[in-house]
């Protein structure tokens, strides 16, 4: 006994010499950490939607008034689904953040162990900002759902209207920009292989534009059974890579953290999905993510490793275009998703290929974003 406690002491003390090995356990550990909680939450959360009946409504007509000739017969069968499921990511992320920033050094000074306060990810410089993101937008989404779901609001069917939405996410976007430029001193952007460009007072605007469209652009994406959670997940697990990459391992925690709650969420959320994530999750993610972008400064790095929603976005776009100048659809519907549903794709068949097209641009995304690391 005494010679296998030498050996232990011995690993433990090689480990501690060694803080990339120490900073991978501590990433792996959180993730995992993340995954279990919320996996142990999700039936407290399912009770809850199901009890208080918090489903959804599916629209009937558009936001102009005119009648959805696909969507509403599609997904006519999903209505009353449990909404809001993207409090299960955000809250367990904020429930072990808590934890370990508050009471983990308080279990490793009782238990007599170093490993337990090393789990902390709250750090000012790395993880402040996207933690502000995620429980501002968290909040807007909640307000919309909860207005969607009681049939508040003057838009068509309940809910906050998309110019109020905006609204916030730009003055939220626009507070964050200020803290960027003015606090952390950021006023460049990093383009791969080529070096900083100096844009000064720009940044502002430019941080507005990544926010504002990384949250529209995965709230269009939360359309079918997984397919934002998946695209969301694949998304913070790159980024944890990129933050590891250059010494942000704070952050890196942060973003496995969100990877292991959505996980977990995917779990339940793929088809036939026991609930939704809602505006909670996915606005409040996507902008989160854009934050996590800019704090890598892998901005370029961005639109490859969430490469649906770039798609999904110009879908739209085009469409509203087509539709106002030359009277005439270009899909069948928009977001593009809902396109290849109505062509007769299966739900699944549409999530487990975009998926796969996400995945494959995203390793080209991942690798700009760790080897131009503008750190």
């Amino acid at each position: 006994m005494h010679i296998i406690g030498q050996r232990n002491n011995m690993v433990i003390s090689h480990l501690q010499t060694h803080p990339e090995v120490l900073a991978a356990i501590k990433i792996l550990s959180l993730a995992i950490l993340s995954f279990t909680l919320a996996m142990a939450l999700t039936p407290i959360l399912a009770h809850f939607l199901y009890k208080y009946k918090i489903g959804i409504k599916i629209k009937k007509r558009s936001v102009s008034g005119k009648k959805l000739s696909y969507v509403s017969k599609l997904h006519a069968h999903k209505s009353g689904t449990p909404t809001m499921g993207g409090i299960l990511i955000w809250g367990t992320v904020f429930i072990l953040a808590f934890i370990m920033y508050f009471l983990a050094p308080f279990l490793s000074e009782q238990l007599k162990n170093v490993w337990v306060s090393r789990l902390d990810f709250v750090s000012r410089s790395q993880t402040w900002l996207p933690l502000f993101a995620l429980a501002t937008t968290a909040i807007l989404g909640l307000a919309d759902d909860w207005m969607s779901i009681k049939n508040i609001g003057s838009n068509k069917g309940g809910g906050m209207r998309f110019t109020w939405r905006l609204f916030w996410i730009i003055a939220i976007s626009i507070f964050g920009g200020w803290w960027f430029y003015s606090k952390l001193g950021w006023d460049a952007i990093h383009i791969p292989a080529i070096g900083d460009f100096i844009i000064g007072l720009w940044y502002i605007p430019l941080f507005v534009s990544v926010i504002v469209v990384t949250a529209v652009s995965s709230n269009e994406t939360d359309g079918l059974d997984g397919l934002n959670a998946g695209i969301l997940a694949q998304a913070f697990a790159s980024f944890a890579v990129i933050s590891v990459v250059q010494g942000r391992m704070n952050l890196a925690a942060f973003c496995a953290v969100v990877a292991g709650a959505t996980l977990a969420f995917l779990w339940f959320n793929f088809y036939p999905a026991r609930f939704f994530m809602g505006d909670t999750g996915a606005v409040s993610l996507g902008a989160t993510l854009g934050v996590v972008a800019l704090l890598t400064n892998s901005v370029i790095a961005l639109p490859f490793i969430v490469s649906v929603y770039f798609f999904e976005s110009i879908s739209v776009v085009v469409q509203l275009v087509s539709k106002k100048i030359f009277k005439r659809k270009v899909f069948l519907a928009a977001p593009i998703h809902h396109h290849f549903e109505a062509r007769g794709w299966h739900e699944t068949k549409v999530t487990v290929r975009f998926w796969i097209i996400n995945a494959a641009i995203g390793v080209v995304g991942l690798l700009i974003g760790i080897i131009g690391s503008g750190t």
